[in-house]
């Protein structure tokens, strides 16, 4: 029978729009990213047709002799790119990545060490309201009060006293570099597994401007959608010796046949991460978050921990305007063509929903091709957005801005 020939415009519509939206519009999400159309081409490949649930040679229906290639392709690129013993590329996400972790290494009710969901923490590291917090007895660190960079002697003291069975290192919201070596001597006296969270920093890892946290881990997790600039989707890293449970953790534990189409996705997006123009790439998007960061903090806004090292920034509005709230930070801001998310701040008074802060991200922009001047253009866009944030005509002002800045640098024509 052939397929319908009825073009489906509703979808087809909205797939327009959001280009457009994308194209238009500042993408300052720190999790989001421009994947390449090489990505994007395998992303939407025939692989979308193929069950293969198991792994390359040990598959569960037949005519898997390319999707075994494929797999065998994305795994040995990561492997080389982090230096780790093996990989498994079918998590469909960073969340089910760290629970196939956890299903893998603990029992219900085992201790873990996480940071603090307010402190820059993931859901997955122990949140109450995730799975995590629900089955495992998460201890949360938290950052300093003074610099707001992570306490690693109260971590150790924390650790000494729960004697955890796995202790967590990885942020979602955390601006500075994260060492992984003071956490493996931490593990290592307390008897611990160490599990590294680099769903954010990949890419930044992989370009050589974060440390590369696998010679010091048992585990590693990331995402591959955001420094990475690959499909969405997931990945787990580690030692020879954790390898069967890790597989076995993913299928049958936690999913059932992998999304081939992605996978290829990935090792088209490993690939592009093994070159020179990547490194250049990674290297870029450090140096801008660090020129929005100095002109952000010259437009009156407050940094936790004063600066970033990496890709993000996180900005206390109270010193700007003690009334403003993320939350309402983040609607006009949309409204301006300027997307990013309201983020909680260390010991935030208001809520997650609410919160003081926002996060702000220079991956996109960077794939954009956008350098320290437009950084600044942001910075000044953000603040009279903000400062006029009850003014429409204003606000449609500043839209029109935005388009102007990003008709220069458009990432899908």
């Amino acid at each position: 029978m052939p397929w319908p020939t009825r073009h489906d415009d509703p979808v087809f519509g909205l797939l327009d729009a959001e280009q457009e939206r994308q194209n238009t519009g500042l993408q300052l999400i720190a999790s989001e990213n421009f994947a390449s159309p090489a990505v994007m081409a395998a992303t939407g490949s025939v692989f979308t047709n193929k069950y293969s649930e198991g792994y390359p040679g040990k598959r569960y229906y037949g005519g898997n002799v390319v999707a075994d290639d494929v797999e065998d392709l994305a795994r040995q690129r990561i492997c080389e790119l982090f230096g780790a013993d093996h990989a498994n590329v079918q998590p469909h996400s960073g969340a089910n990545a760290n629970m196939a972790v956890f299903q893998a290494l603990l029992e219900p009710g085992d201790t873990v060490l996480g940071l603090s969901l307010d402190h820059g923490g993931h859901l997955t590291h122990g949140s109450p309201v995730n799975a995590s917090g629900l089955l495992y007895d998460f201890v949360g660190y938290k950052l300093t009060s003074g610099d707001e960079r992570i306490d690693l002697e109260s971590l150790a003291a924390q650790a000494r006293e729960h004697r955890p069975k796995l202790i967590i290192a990885g942020a979602t919201a955390y601006p500075r570099i994260i060492d992984a070596e003071p956490y493996r001597k931490i593990a290592d006296e307390v008897g611990a597994l160490l599990m590294f969270d680099a769903a954010h920093i990949a890419g930044l890892i992989a370009g050589g401007v974060h440390p590369n946290p696998m010679p010091f881990c048992d585990i590693m997790t990331f995402t591959t959608h955001k420094t990475l600039r690959g499909p969405r989707g997931g990945c787990i890293l580690s030692t020879e010796a954790l390898a069967k449970a890790i597989d076995k953790a993913i299928f049958p534990g936690q999913q059932g046949g992998p999304q081939v189409h992605s996978i290829a996705a990935k090792a088209v997006a490993f690939g592009e991460a093994q070159t020179d123009e990547f490194k250049a790439y990674a290297a870029q998007i450090v140096a801008n978050a660090a020129a929005l960061a100095e002109a952000l903090a010259g437009q009156g806004f407050r940094l936790v921990s004063g600066g970033t090292d990496n890709h993000l920034l996180l900005c206390d509005l109270r010193t700007f305007d003690a009334d403003l709230t993320g939350k309402e930070a983040q609607i006009v801001l949309d409204e301006a063509g300027i997307t990013l998310n309201r983020n909680t701040i260390p010991d935030d008074p208001r809520s997650p929903f609410v919160t003081s802060g926002i996060r702000i991200g220079t991956p996109a922009v960077t794939t954009q091709g956008m350098g320290p001047d437009e950084m600044v253009e942001i910075a000044r866009l953000i603040a009279e957005t903000l400062r006029n944030r009850t003014d429409a005509a204003a606000v449609a002002g500043i839209r029109a801005e935005v388009a102007a800045l990003c008709g220069r640098f458009t990432p899908y024509n």
